[in-house]
C-alpha cells in the first residue's frame, strides 16, 4: 500500500497521505514519498494547482511513534541527516510553482500542522484539533519553525511554541494558520471555491507571484523595492500580462479561463 496517494483532476493534483491507521504520521517513507511527489509536480507545465489532504480521520499527527523509537539510538550525525530529509521536504513544497492548498481534518500535530503553515491556502474542519507539541516530547518545533513564523508571527509562535497546547481551528483561523473554517461536510465545496478562483487567474502571474513572495521574505528592505519593480515590468510585459490587461480593458475573460 502506497504511504502518499496521487490523482490528477484535470489540471489539480490530489495528494492524500495513507497512513490513516497512524494518523497519517510522518515517517521516512512519508517524507521520501512526498520529495518525489513535489519535485514531479514542480516540473509539470501543465499544473495548476496541489490539494493535499489526509485519509482517514486526522489529517496528519506528527511523527510516527516508530520511527521516533529507532531516532533515539541515533547519533547526532544520523538526527541530522534525518532532519535533513525533512526541511528538504518542506523547502520543496513551498517552492512548487503553483498554489498548495491543505485541506485539514481531525488533527495537525507537530509536523502535520508544518505542513498546514508551508500550504499557500488552507481550509479546516471546525473540529480540527492543531499542535506544535514538540516541546512535549523534550524536542522542538526546529525545521517547521521559518513556515509558522512566516504565517502566524513571532508573538503566536513564542507562546505555541514553547507551551505545546493543542488549539482549535477557530484559533488557527485567528492567527493566520488557516484560512477557512468550516464543517468537515463543506471541505471539498470550499476547497473548490478556491480552485476556481486560482482558474480565474493567469498561471504564469500566480506562479510568479508565488516566487515573489519567497524573494520578499528572505530579502533585505533595502533590495525590496528593485525587487518588485522589476518583477512587475517583467510581467507586465509577459504574453501572460499583455493577454490579462487586454482582456480587461475589451471586457472579455482572459484566455486562460476554461
Amino acid at each position: 500500500m502506497s504511504v502518499v496517494l496521487t490523482e490528477w483532476s484535470g489540471c489539480v493534483l490530489r495528494i492524500t497521505l495513507n497512513r490513516p491507521d497512524v494518523r497519517n504520521a510522518f515517517d521516512e517513507e512519508v517524507i521520501a514519498a512526498l520529495i518525489s511527489v513535489a519535485k514531479d509536480a514542480a516540473a509539470d507545465p501543465g499544473l495548476r494547482a496541489i490539494v493535499l489532504a489526509g485519509s482517514g480521520q486526522s489529517f496528519c499527527a506528527g511523527a510516527d511513534l516508530a520511527w521516533m523509537t529507532k531516532a533515539i539510538a541515533y547519533t547526532r550525525e544520523e538526527n541530522r541527516r534525518d532532519a535533513e530529509d525533512l526541511a528538504r521536504m518542506l523547502e520543496l513544497l513551498d517552492t512548487l510553482p503553483v498554489p498548495l492548498i491543505a485541506r485539514v481534518h481531525g488533527a495537525a500535530l507537530g509536523g502535520g500542522a508544518g505542513l498546514v503553515a508551508v500550504s499557500d491556502i488552507a481550509v479546516a474542519a471546525d473540529d480540527t484539533v492543531f499542535g506544535f507539541t514538540e516541546t512535549k516530547l523534550g524536542i522542538i518545533p526546529a525545521v517547521i519553525s521559518p513556515y509558522v513564523l512566516g504565517k502566524v508571527g513571532s508573538s503566536a509562535a513564542r507562546e505555541l511554541f514553547l507551551t505545546g497546547a493543542r488549539f482549535t481551528a477557530k484559533r488557527a483561523r485567528r492567527i493566520g494558520l488557516v484560512h477557512r473554517v468550516v464543517s468537515k461536510s463543506q471541505l471539498d465545496d470550499t476547497v473548490d471555491e478556491y480552485l476556481r478562483e486560482i482558474f480565474t487567474s493567469g498561471p504564469h502571474a500566480v506562479s510568479a507571484t508565488k516566487g515573489l513572495l519567497r524573494e520578499i521574505r528572505g530579502s533585505r528592505s533595502e533590495d525590496v523595492i528593485g525587487l518588485t519593480t522589476t518583477r512587475i515590468a517583467d510581467q507586465r510585459i509577459s504574453p501572460e500580462g499583455q493577454e490579462g490587461m487586454h482582456a480587461f480593458l475589451q471586457k472579455r475573460k482572459p484566455n486562460w479561463i476554461p
